[in-house]
């Protein structure tokens, strides 16, 4: 079931980057295009947890991976109010 779930959420974070990547194709404003690529990495973090095993002490890296996505957000969020 656990499998299941992190699937589902994988989904939603790709349809997620999909969706602010549309916008960034609509707008070219860097700040839509930063969005989906986090959107991007959370997917892929999704998907590394279902392959490493997401409750294994030693694959704690891959928490390395949301934190560079969270980073692409906050950087898209200075960025937008730094204009």
């Amino acid at each position: 079931m656990s499998s299941f779930l992190l699937g589902a959420l994988a989904l939603g974070f790709w349809a997620g980057a999909l969706f602010f990547l549309r916008f960034f194709v609509r707008t070219r404003d860097r700040f839509f295009a930063c969005f989906g690529v986090a959107f991007g990495i959370m997917s892929a973090n999704q998907i590394m947890l279902v392959i490493f095993g997401e409750d294994s002490e030693y694959h704690s890296w891959l928490y390395v991976v949301r934190l560079a996505a969270f980073v692409v957000i906050l950087y898209a969020i200075f960025d937008k109010n730094r204009r």
